[in-house]
């Protein structure tokens, strides 16, 4: 009897075990929830926005053009200015951040958001010695050994920063002057 008993708990048990775990997946993501996957996430949302936008051109090489000025409206700058910073603002607006909103590119990179890692997602500075300064920026779809590739505003093929369209650039790594995150709240500090 005590033997049939045991027996029965043991069967029980199994069936316990078994229901209980029918729903649950075999192989679970440890990261899964964790504030890194969910900011692994967010850096996939931001690039998908900016690839979206490949393609978008100029009307007629003035700054200017229907998305352009969307771009441009959002920060509340006016057709015909620069506006590089301001498809880096849209983009992280449309992914659904409240920041970064500034058409100056140098504003994009306050000591509080430097970063040394080129992630997807972060926004690269390109310096030019002419303005002395930061002026045009874009935000790095991935690194590839010793280059980084990203989506700009306001460039051409050339790499120009007053192009005519949005398009994927290919820079090397010493080209980059700086990098921000504007992503993960626990960034590093320089």
């Amino acid at each position: 009897m005590a033997t049939n008993l045991f027996f029965l708990g043991i069967i029980c048990l199994a069936f316990n075990v078994i229901y209980r775990s029918a729903n649950r997946p075999v192989l679970v993501n440890p990261e899964a929830g964790s504030s890194k996957s969910i900011v692994a996430q967010y850096r996939i949302q931001v690039v998908k926005t900016a690839v979206n936008e490949l393609g978008v051109r100029e009307r007629s090489g003035r700054n200017d053009g229907v998305r352009v000025e969307q771009f441009l409206k959002l920060i509340g700058l006016l057709k015909g200015e620069p506006w590089c910073a301001a498809f880096v603002s849209w983009t992280f607006h449309e992914t659904g951040f409240e920041k970064p909103r500034t058409g100056w590119s140098p504003a994009l990179f306050p000591a509080s958001r430097l970063a040394r890692s080129a992630l997807p997602g972060n926004v690269i500075g390109i310096y030019f010695p002419d303005k002395t300064r930061i002026a045009h920026v874009g935000i790095i779809e991935k690194q590839d050994g010793d280059w980084i590739l990203s989506i700009e505003g306001n460039t051409n093929l050339q790499g120009s920063r007053e192009g005519d369209g949005v398009y994927r650039k290919r820079r090397h790594k010493s080209a980059i002057y700086q990098i921000s995150d504007w992503i993960n709240e626990g960034r590093r500090k320089p």
